[in-house]
């Protein structure tokens, strides 16, 4: 028997996702249920309902559509499954996550105007208005709120009210905020939150799920332009026997369930949004006191992910810093702001001040190397 995978000291992932987990949400992971089986259809229903009490919204209100895949997975699902085909998006980017849209968007046909701004700016509100005034055939809106690119979080609130009041129906990819940052889904107008698993709910990857308005969402049927991510054939099978038309991630369903009973254990949202927070300061604070600066200005970082410029020295290597945080069991990640030489650190997932604290030590004796 092969016993690496056990000696093999486990590493703290300060990464966008996948994440860190709890070792009880790992546990959860070690029971095999069929996907037919009353309990995994009784874990369905569970998800489902929790992600409502998350979005602050109710069954009827809103609708919780869990799907197989990765976050890109969902977002592609709602583009392609809620948009008619004479219909038209206006996409606000700011980040590799909205020019990906653009792309689902330009592969699957859908007339789209990509609405872009600089990595390190807010949309101004003024910008997307006049951007809807002259495109009087809009249909849609979407926009990233916690834009991973570089870490700044978007104000989905002011944009969703500009939505509402040209009538556009709203799309927010929450993939790396919901669960990490309070959103009121009726108070930002929105119709489609998109989000994954394995985010800040403290799951691991394998699907992930849309909150979608009821009254919106209910005229969609018949717009999608794929099978397998048809989001209202996908609600249906779910609403008619409580299970998936094809095979589900049952490991990894088994392991949000369990990561939702830790996220209110530990207080709900607003608690774990205090968490990263202090997370956030405290790796601010140690990088900063290392010399190092960040992408963004303060006001506009998010407590989600930051980005770091290279240092100025010309020794610096990133695959060499990256590999000697490895050695020490701390992942960081690469940057992909376009103009800039960065790197990301995390700070979500089952991380805690300790653990920041030993990272910011490990980078200070990396430096020293």
């Amino acid at each position: 028997m092969n016993n690496t995978s056990q000696s093999q000291k486990e590493k703290l992932l300060f990464t966008p996702g996948p994440l860190s987990t709890s070792p009880t949400v790992k546990e959860a992971m070690l029971v095999d249920l069929g996907s037919r089986a009353d309990d995994f259809i009784d874990t369905i229903k569970e998800l489902r309902s929790k992600l409502l009490e998350l979005g602050q919204v109710k069954k009827g209100e809103y609708e919780a559509i869990l799907l197989q895949g990765s976050g890109t997975f969902c977002v592609e699902s709602v583009l392609t499954s809620t948009i008619p085909k004479d219909g038209k998006i206006l996409l606000v980017i700011n980040g590799a996550y909205g020019r990906r849209m653009t792309q689902i968007c330009d592969i699957a046909g859908i007339e789209n105007v990509p609405l872009i701004f600089p990595e390190n700016q807010h949309p101004t509100l003024d910008g997307i208005q006049q951007a809807i005034q002259s495109h009087k055939d809009l249909t849609h809106l979407a926009v990233v709120h916690s834009e991973t690119t570089t870490g700044i979080i978007n104000p989905i609130e002011d944009i969703g009210k500009l939505a509402h009041q040209h009538g556009l129906n709203y799309v927010v990819d929450a993939m790396s905020s919901f669960g990490g940052v309070p959103i009121d889904l009726k108070a930002a107008h929105i119709d489609y939150l998109i989000s994954s698993a394995n985010k800040c709910l403290g799951g691991v990857p394998g699907f992930g799920f849309i909150l979608a308005k009821h009254d919106t969402f209910m005229a969609t049927e018949g717009y999608a332009r794929s099978l397998s991510l048809d989001l209202f054939a996908q609600w249906k099978g779910l609403e008619t026997n409580g299970q998936f038309r094809f095979t589900p991630p049952t490991h990894t369903m088994l392991a949000l369930k369990q990561a939702i009973h830790e996220l209110e254990a530990e207080g709900g949202v607003e608690a774990r949004c205090k968490r990263f927070q202090n997370n956030h300061r405290v790796l601010l604070e140690g990088m900063k006191a290392l010399g190092f600066k960040t992408y963004l200005s303060d006001e506009l970082q998010g407590h989600i992910i930051t980005s770091f410029y290279y240092p100025e020295s010309e020794d610096f290597n990133f695959d060499s810093f990256y590999n000697a945080l490895d050695e020490r069991s701390f992942v960081i990640y690469p940057g992909k702001v376009s103009d800039a030489a960065c790197f990301r650190i995390g700070h979500i997932g089952h991380l805690f001040e300790e653990d920041i604290q030993g990272l910011l030590q490990a980078i200070k004796e990396t430096l020293s190397l």
